[in-house]
């Protein structure tokens, strides 16, 4: 029997964009569904629950980021945004607010099938070795997709959670900008994007480590991160 095919909501005001992008990924066996009214999106997402929502930034009715924000504590799915190439703050902020990644306009078909891919495989495929680890106060559950620290609960992000477990399960092997972003984007480091380094300094005062002087994940200059599972 043929595997159900992953639902996407493409969220964007452009309609020629949305019908191309469309017709791509349905060529590529997605069910896609397209919306073009920010005012609507939020809750056509809460409703439909889809398996990814693609969303852009720029919307009449309510922006991106806004929708973003109001879809968090009801949909757990991959959110990947549409931004506009040089808006550097705003990729910063949908990545503070929730979004699980981002693809620059105009879009790469090919890059923006990776970056679903990824994100799908990231969703529906739990570690099935390893689902709990431990550091101190600081524990990880793979299985939940939930992180706790002296017992309390951490609000991370799909995307921060994402980057915590990858991290803390190579605990004490240095993981390149590379490794990182083939393991969680599908793609290579194009050597100029920042959302990990973003990510990075989100999870570090969640998970109790200073971001001046950090003890847990250390930045390795010209190589990469280190969790260091045994920081006293």
């Amino acid at each position: 029997m043929d595997q159900p095919s992953n639902r996407i909501l493409i969220v964007e005001d452009d309609q020629r964009l949305a019908e191309l992008t469309a017709e791509y990924l349905q060529a590529n066996g997605y069910e896609v569904a397209v919306e073009g009214d920010g005012a609507r999106a939020a809750r056509r997402i809460v409703d439909s629950q889809p398996d990814l929502v693609i969303l852009d930034l720029m919307l009449p009715g309510e922006d991106g980021l806004s929708i973003c924000r109001r879809v968090r504590g009801q949909y757990t799915g991959p959110i990947l945004m549409l931004t506009a190439r040089s808006d550097e703050l705003d990729q910063v902020q949908g990545l503070d607010l929730g979004a699980d990644d981002y693809v620059c306009k105009p879009v790469r078909p090919r890059l923006l099938l990776a970056r679903i891919q990824a994100l799908l495989r990231r969703s529906e495929s739990p570690e099935t070795k390893r689902h709990d680890l431990a550091f101190g106060p600081l524990r990880i559950d793979n299985r939940l997709r939930e992180a706790w620290l002296d017992a309390q609960q951490i609000d991370l992000t799909g995307a921060e959670f994402d980057l915590l477990w990858l991290l803390a399960s190579n605990a004490g092997r240095v993981l390149t900008r590379e490794q990182i972003f083939t393991a969680l984007r599908g793609v290579g480091y194009d050597g100029q994007d920042r959302s990990i380094d973003v990510r990075i300094s989100r999870i570090r005062p969640k998970i109790g480590d200073d971001p001046i002087h950090p003890r847990l994940i250390k930045t390795l200059r010209s190589k990469g991160y280190l969790f260091v599972g045994d920081a006293p």
